[in-house]
C-alpha cells in the first residue's frame, strides 16, 4: 500500500529527545520550548511564538488573545477543517461562513465583504493545502472595516505570498505540527503574533490562566495547551532540514503535475504568480465528465495498493454545526470541490516508483 503521507526524520531528532530523557527535562518547562519558538517564529518573520499542544489549540488560543466573545461574529472559509470553527464557538462567538475560490481553493476574497455585518469582529484566513491566500485583498478588507486577521498557516509551512512567509500577516497566526505536516512533531501547534498583549495573553490561555506573579491565582478560564520538551525536541531539529523538506514537496509535486497533465477531466493544482506553493498535499478535482467523483474513485485507488484522503467537507454542511450558524447562503465552489476533490499520496518519504504507480493508476481509470 502506498500510504498518504509518510514524515521523514533526517536530522537531530533522536539526538535531541535523547538529551530531554537523560536531562530530565520532559514536560513544558524544557529549554527546547523556548528555542523552538524563538526559531520558529524568527523563520516565519514574527516577533513571539507561543507553542501549544495542537493546531487546533492553537486556533483557539489565537481566538481567546484577540478577545473574541459572545455575539461576535468571525468569517471563515466553509471549505477547512472544522477546528475552524471549533474555536469561534469555544468563545461564543458565531461562524460566518465564505465560499471558496475555484483554482486555489482558497476563500474567494470576493465573497467577503458581503458577509461581513457590525458584529464582525475578525477574519479567519486558511492557506489550503499549501498555496497562499491573496492576502492583499484580505488585508485591504481588513483594513476597511477594522478587522482582525487569524491566520491559520496550518499547511503551508515555509510557503510564500510575494516572497513574504506566509503566517507573518495575521494580527495572529497559527501552526500545526501533526504527523501529516512539513515540520512534524508528532502533534504540536504554535501561535504566532507581534503583538505583546496578545503574546502575553495567549500564554496564559495555554496554561490554565496561571498569573505570572501568583500562581494558582486565576482571573481567567483557560485549559491545558503546552507543548512538551519532547515534542519541541523534534521541532527543533525538524526546523533545521525545512528547505529540504519543502524541496522535496515541490520536486514530488512537479513529478505528478508532468505525469498527470493532459488528462481529460482532471483539475490539477495550481502556482499563482505571486506565490510560491509548498504542495502540502497533492490535491486532483474530477470533473463530473469522467463518471467518478472522489469517494468511488479513492475505492478504485484504494484496490490498486494507493491510500487517498477526502477533500474537507464543507463547514456549512457540517451536521453538529448546524445549531450554531447563520441559515441560508450558497457555496457551490466549496460543495463540489468537496464532492469531487482528493489528494494523493503526498508524504515526504514518498519514492519516485510510488509516483509513478499512482500516475500511472489514475490515466488507467481515465482513459
Amino acid at each position: 500500500m502506498i500510504p498518504v503521507n509518510e514524515p521523514l526524520f533526517i536530522s537531530n531528532e533522536k539526538k535531541y529527545l535523547a538529551k530531554c530523557i537523560d536531562s530530565g527535562w520532559i514536560s513544558s518547562e524544557g529549554p527546547f520550548i523556548k528555542e523552538f519558538e524563538e526559531k520558529f517564529s524568527s523563520y516565519i518573520g514574527k516577533k513571539y511564538g507561543i507553542t501549544v499542544s495542537s493546531g487546533t489549540a492553537a486556533l483557539e488560543v489565537a481566538i481567546g488573545s484577540l478577545g473574541i466573545k459572545p455575539g461576535d461574529e468571525v468569517i471563515i472559509p466553509t471549505f477547512t477543517i472544522i477546528s475552524c470553527a471549533t474555536a469561534v464557538l469555544a468563545y461564543g462567538g458565531t461562524p460566518v461562513f465564505v465560499d471558496s475560490e475555484p483554482e486555489t481553493w482558497n476563500i474567494n476574497v470576493n465573497k467577503i465583504e458581503e458577509k461581513i455585518t457590525k458584529k464582525t469582529k475578525a477574519i479567519i484566513i486558511v492557506h489550503i493545502y499549501g498555496h497562499p491566500c491573496d492576502m492583499d485583498s484580505i488585508i485591504k478588507i481588513a483594513k476597511k472595516y477594522n478587522l482582525k486577521i487569524i491566520e491559520d498557516a496550518a499547511e503551508v509551512h515555509g510557503a510564500e505570498y510575494k516572497g513574504r512567509k506566509c503566517g507573518s500577516f495575521g494580527d495572529v497566526s497559527c501552526f500545526s505540527f501533526y504527523a501529516n505536516k512539513i515540520i512534524s512533531c508528532g502533534e504540536g501547534g504554535m501561535v504566532l503574533t507581534d503583538n505583546k498583549k496578545y503574546k502575553e495573553r495567549a500564554e496564559m490561555l495555554r496554561n490554565l490562566g496561571f498569573e505570572k506573579k501568583k500562581r494558582f491565582y486565576h482571573h481567567i478560564l483557560a485549559r491545558n495547551y503546552r507543548m512538551t520538551n519532547l515534542q519541541a525536541a523534534i521541532g527543533v531539529a525538524q526546523l533545521k532540514n525545512i528547505k529540504k523538506l519543502i524541496k522535496i514537496k515541490k520536486e514530488n509535486a512537479q513529478k505528478y503535475t508532468e505525469r498527470l497533465k493532459g488528462i481529460k477531466g482532471l483539475q490539477l493544482p495550481v502556482e499563482k504568480e505571486w506565490a510560491k506553493n509548498v504542495y502540502w498535499m497533492y490535491g486532483i478535482v474530477l470533473n463530473e465528465s469522467t463518471g467518478f467523483n472522489a469517494e468511488n474513485f479513492a475505492m478504485k485507488l484504494i484496490k490498486e495498493g494507493i491510500a487517498t484522503r477526502p477533500f474537507f467537507y464543507p463547514l456549512h454542511l457540517q451536521p453538529v454545526l448546524k445549531k450554531f450558524i447563520k441559515a441560508g447562503g450558497k457555496y457551490p465552489i466549496a460543495e463540489r470541490i468537496a464532492k469531487q476533490g482528493l489528494y494523493l499520496p503526498s508524504g515526504l518519504g514518498l519514492k519516485d516508483w510510488q509516483i509513478k504507480k499512482v500516475c500511472e493508476t489514475i490515466r488507467k481509470l481515465l482513459k
